[in-house]
C-alpha cells in the first residue's frame, strides 16, 4: 500500500513553517497516542505515522530530500535510507525522542531511560529564627537552640528495618528505582510503585519509626555567633537539618540572625548613633561628660563651651566591630542641649539679669538672625 504523503498526513500545507509543522504534530501525537488509545491497532498506525511524517519534515535536509524526491528519498539505496548519503544514521526512534521528551516530560524516555539508580531521600533544610541583642552582636557569643526536626532512628539504626537489617533489593524494578514498559512505539519510563524509587524493600519496617528510619525529635544545639554580625546575618550548620529517609544525607539548618532595637544606640553599618541630652551650663560654659558605648564602659567627651542642639561629636573607634576583620567603626554622638526646669525664685532672677546684659546678637546669634529676618519679610510684605 503506498504511503500517503507527510503534509497531508499532518493535515498542513507544504508551505508550512517549523511552529506549524509541531503545532500540527503535538495534536495528532496527543490525539492518536496508545495511552490514550489501549489497544486499538488503528489508532497505534496512525501514530506511528504521524510520528514518521514529523521526524522527516521538521529536518531542514530531509524535507528539502522529502519534496524533490518524495518517499523514495528515504527508501532503500536513496539519499537518505540504507546504503544512502547526507543524513547519517540513528534510527527513527532516536530521530523524535526529543519531541517526546519535552511534550511528556520524565515520563518518556528512549532506549537508554532517564531514570535514576537506587537511592535514599536527601533530608529537607530548616530555618530558625533567632533574635540577639546589640551586644551580643558587637561582642558575639555562644548560645543553645532547640530545633523540632526529625532525626535517625535509634533502634533501627536510620535503616527503617527492624533490628537493623532486612533490607533487600526491590524485586520490582531490580534496584533500579525506576520500572520501563512499553506503550506503543515507546518506553516509558517511572518512578517504581513498589520501592518508590529506592532500589530497596524492607521485609520486616522498624516498628519505632513506621520504616522512614527517622523520628521527630527536638535536637539542642550550640551555636557559635560570631563578633560584628548584622541584622540579617545567616548562620549555616551543615547536616544539622532534617535528617534523610532511610540512612539518606541530612539537610542542612540556616539560623537567620535578627538585632533587637537598643534603647540608646541605632546602628547604620560598623557606626554607632546616639543622643545626649547636655546641661544647659555645660553646653553655655563648656565642660566634659561621660557617655556610654556599646562595649560596656564609658567614654570621656570633651564639650566646647557655645554648643548647640544638633551639634554632632566622633569618637573614632568606638563603634561596632567588623565581622571577620579587626575594624571597628566610630561612634557619633549628637547634643541635645536640656532647657532647666523647676527653676527657683533665684535662678530666675539670675537669669532675668543675664538677659538684660551683653549683646543678643553675639550671645544668641542663631535666634537674633532668625527674627531679623522674620522682620526684613514683614517689611517687604508691607511694600
Amino acid at each position: 500500500m503506498a504511503k500517503r504523503d507527510y503534509y497531508e498526513v499532518l493535515g498542513v500545507d507544504n508551505g508550512a513553517d517549523a511552529d506549524g509543522l509541531k503545532k500540527a504534530y503535538r495534536k495528532l501525537a496527543m490525539q492518536f497516542h496508545p495511552d490514550r488509545n489501549p489497544d486499538d491497532a488503528e489508532a497505534e498506525k496512525n501514530f506511528k505515522e504521524v510520528n514518521e511524517a514529523y521526524e522527516v519534515l521538521k529536518d531542514g535536509q530531509k524535507r528539502a530530500a522529502y519534496d524533490r524526491f518524495g518517499h523514495a528519498a528515504f527508501e532503500q539505496g536513496g539519499p537518505g535510507g540504507p546504503g544512502g548519503h547526507g543524513f547519517g544514521g540513528g534510527g527513527f526512534a532516536s530521530g523524535f525522542a526529543d519531541i517526546f521528551d519535552e511534550m511528556f516530560g520524565e515520563f518518556v524516555g528512549g532506549a537508554g531511560g532517564r531514570g535514576g539508580g537506587p537511592g535514599r531521600g536527601q533530608g529537607s533544610d530548616l530555618r530558625y529564627n533567632m533574635a540577639i541583642d546589640l551586644e551580643d552582636a558587637f561582642n558575639g557569643k555562644k548560645a543553645e537552640i532547640r530545633v523540632p526536626t526529625s532525626v535517625p532512628c535509634d533502634p533501627c539504626s536510620g535503616t527503617g528495618a527492624e533490628g537493623g537489617g532486612g533490607v533487600v533489593s526491590c524485586g520490582t524494578c531490580q534496584g533500579a528505582g525506576r520500572v520501563r514498559q512499553q506503550s506503543g512505539f515507546f518506553t516509558v519510563e517511572r518512578t517504581c510503585p513498589t520501592c518508590q524509587g529506592t532500589g530497596e524493600v524492607i521485609k520486616d519496617p522498624c516498628r519505632s519509626c513506621g520504616g522512614q528510619g527517622r523520628v521527630q525529635k527536638e535536637k539542642t544545639l550550640s551555636v557559635n555567633i560570631p563578633s560584628g554580625v548584622e541584622d540579617g546575618t545567616r548562620i549555616r550548620l551543615a547536616g544539622e537539618g532534617e535528617a534523610g529517609l532511610r540512612g539518606g544525607p541530612a539537610g542542612d539548618l540556616y539560623i537567620f540572625l535578627s538585632i533587637a532595637n537598643h534603647r540608646f544606640f541605632q546602628r547604620d553599618g560598623a557606626d554607632i548613633y546616639c543622643r545626649v541630652p547636655i546641661p544647659m551650663t555645660t553646653a553655655t560654659l563648656g565642660g566634659t561628660i561621660e557617655v556610654p558605648t556599646v562595649e560596656g564602659k564609658l567614654a570621656r567627651l570633651t564639650i566646647p563651651e557655645g554648643t548647640p542642639t544638633g551639634h554632632q561629636f566622633r569618637l573614632k573607634d568606638k563603634g561596632m566591630r567588623v565581622l571577620r576583620s579587626d575594624a571597628r567603626g566610630d561612634m557619633f554622638v549628637q547634643a541635645a542641649v536640656e532647657t532647666p526646669v523647676n527653676l527657683t525664685k533665684r535662678q530666675k532672677e539670675i537669669l532675668t539679669e543675664f538677659e538684660g546684659e551683653g549683646n543678643a546678637a553675639t550671645q544668641s546669634p542663631q535666634s537674633h538672625g532668625f527674627f531679623d529676618k522674620v522682620k526684613d519679610l514683614w517689611e517687604d510684605l508691607k511694600d
